[in-house]
């Protein structure tokens, strides 16, 4: 593994209440998970590790407007979210009603993430990075490599995965920063995404070895 902040940043997927909090609207399917993996802390600790070595963070974000409700089809775990509220804001133009709710950012990650340095693209829509400018964003600022992590493993980060792999960008997935719902009809979304994180990503990597890198690029220099 070879970083750069010149040309490499760290992208975070949906790090929000109704993922990542026991109070969020999924946390039934996906609490084990992110327990298991101590997700939250390894966020937390893989974006303090970006800025304190001078990487760019990118988070891409998952909102839900009034205006989207009259969609008249989706996939299984599409029309959950839009049954349950998800990620539900007022609309694109007003941050009412945001703080606290489940499209807000989870704590400890908040703070991090409301510094006024990381880089929050427009919302995607279902799961992957064609309908935000997240692809834009990075290219503007020279980016060609991508660390990957967030909610969910096998939706929202394995479609940013094959998005930007599909773009040109060289993705490594951070493996203990996600997490992902485990249903007793549908499986184990985490299991499933990590075998396909294996066979799409140029590499798959947990949280200490992706710091490791960070911290050895930036004390050469690079």
């Amino acid at each position: 593994m070879t970083y750069s902040p010149l040309n490499t940043a760290i992208v975070i997927t949906d790090p929000q209440n109704d993922f990542l909090s026991p109070d969020g609207a999924t946390w039934e399917l996906v609490g084990n998970s992110v327990t298991e993996n101590r997700t939250v802390e390894h966020l937390e600790e893989l974006i303090q590790g970006a800025k304190s070595t001078g990487y760019q963070v990118f988070v891409s974000p998952h909102y839900y407007y009034p205006t989207d409700d009259d969609w008249q089809f989706g996939g299984t775990v599409e029309n959950l979210m839009h049954d349950i509220n998800m990620f539900a804001r007022s609309g694109s133009l007003s941050l009412e009603g945001f703080g606290g709710s489940g499209a807000d950012w989870v704590e400890p990650l908040a703070k991090l993430v409301g510094d006024g340095e990381t880089i929050v693209v427009s919302p995607h829509k279902v799961y992957g990075p064609q309908t935000n400018d997240l692809a834009l964003q990075l290219r503007k600022r020279g980016i060609s490599s991508v660390i990957l992590a967030g909610m969910s493993a096998n939706l929202c980060v394995e479609a940013h995965l094959r998005q930007l792999t599909e773009d040109g960008f060289e993705v490594h997935v951070v493996k203990d920063a996600t997490a992902a719902a485990q249903h007793p009809e549908l499986g184990d979304g985490y299991e499933a995404a990590v075998i396909n994180f294996n066979y799409i990503a140029s590499g798959v990597i947990t949280t200490s070895e992706a710091l490791e890198a960070l911290d050895a690029d930036s004390r050469l220099g690079t």
